[in-house]
């Protein structure tokens, strides 16, 4: 996995237009031979293979790491993730902390090539201005080359920063710390000190939306933290109701899957049931949206899902305490009018 393997070299800064790290998984000699021979110790293969004994179907990921990396023990496998998805996770906090201070909710959307994430986004963002003209959204994109997606964004007239990951295949959160300092410059300018603490917005008012378009892979962004608040993982009908089950990892962290494309059902054999089934025996606890970003079919339930998400947090808790003042109110004035009566 890429965590372990070298190209996820977290901290490095944002790779625009290819510019980024590269690791070669070549062990330097000529492996078109049996394997039967001994290695050197530091060459020694530490798999952790599981074979089926009737096929002979082999499992790399029956290890305690999950993954086989040549030359490497599982231990320190273990070791190298933890490092590097420790750090990781140390700048996630900080991107999320920065979000939360400029009121804004950000959605790491996670999907196979193709799967349709660009034409929802772009669909959204106009629907968002009828639906909710007081939300602001603006998109990180990530891919490995060109920036096709982010100007397709940018003619929506929403803001977008391309970030190309060159050989890597997912973004990481100092990437998007990059991208989001480029994409708001802040909204004052960096020149100016500031607070990065985590300050709900003002009452009654609804955060705007950062949607972070991840690199297409249903396999390794699932591991990655950006800070977002939440993954969404976007399903198209086109590739079969079995990737839950492939590729559980990335149905397991997100908490919302958007099977997109239904427009295309009936020209299909996908069993919608069977792919829903198969994404809740992964994670039970996850939502499911079915829409066509083409047509417009379920758009409404998922800008329904965006607004939940996107409403400030303390929004609920000051509608309490309004309530709870109402009634405070009505009831003083009942006492009143009874001590007149009384009277």
């Amino acid at each position: 996995m890429c965590v372990v393997c070298g190209c996820a070299d977290s901290g490095k800064g944002v790779k625009v237009e290819g510019a980024a790290q590269v690791h070669s998984h070549q062990h330097g000699h000529d492996h078109g031979h049996h394997h039967g021979h001994d290695h050197a110790p530091d060459h020694a293969h530490d798999h952790h293979v599981h074979v089926d004994p009737k096929h002979g179907d082999l499992h790399f990921g029956a290890g305690a790491a999950r993954v086989s990396v040549p030359g490497m023990s599982q231990a320190r496998t273990i070791k190298l993730e933890a490092d590097i998805l420790g750090e990781n996770k140390r700048i996630a906090e900080q991107n999320r902390r920065h979000f939360e201070s400029h009121g804004v909710t950000a959605l790491n959307l996670l999907s196979s090539p193709g799967s349709g994430k660009t034409t929802l986004l772009c669909a959204t963002i106009e629907a968002l201005k009828s639906h909710a003209p007081a939300v602001k959204a603006s998109v990180i994109e990530g891919d490995q080359q060109t920036s096709f997606d982010a100007e397709r964004i940018r003619a929506t007239g929403a803001p977008a920063i391309q970030v190309n990951t060159g050989k890597g295949c997912h973004l990481d959160a100092p990437m998007v710390a990059e991208a989001f300092a480029q994409l708001h410059h802040h909204d004052h300018g960096h020149g100016a000190a500031h607070e990065h603490g985590a300050r709900p917005p003002e009452a009654g008012r609804r955060a705007d939306i950062l949607f972070i378009e991840n690199v297409g892979n249903l396999v390794c962004p699932a591991l990655w933290d950006l800070g977002e608040a939440a993954k969404v993982v976007v399903l198209s009908v086109t590739e079969g109701e079995d990737k839950p089950l492939k590729y559980p990892d990335m149905f397991a962290a997100a908490e919302l899957m958007v099977l997109n494309k239904i427009d295309l059902l009936p020209h299909l054999s996908f069993d919608v049931q069977r792919c829903i089934d198969g994404a809740r025996r992964v994670n039970p606890a996850l939502e499911v949206i079915q829409l066509s970003a083409t047509t417009g079919e379920g758009m409404n339930a998922w800008l329904d899902w965006l607004m939940k998400r996107a409403a400030p947090e303390g929004a609920a808790v000051d509608e309490q305490m309004r309530l709870r003042a109402r009634v405070a109110e009505l009831e003083a004035a009942l006492a009143d009018a009874r001590a007149g009566l009384r009277a």
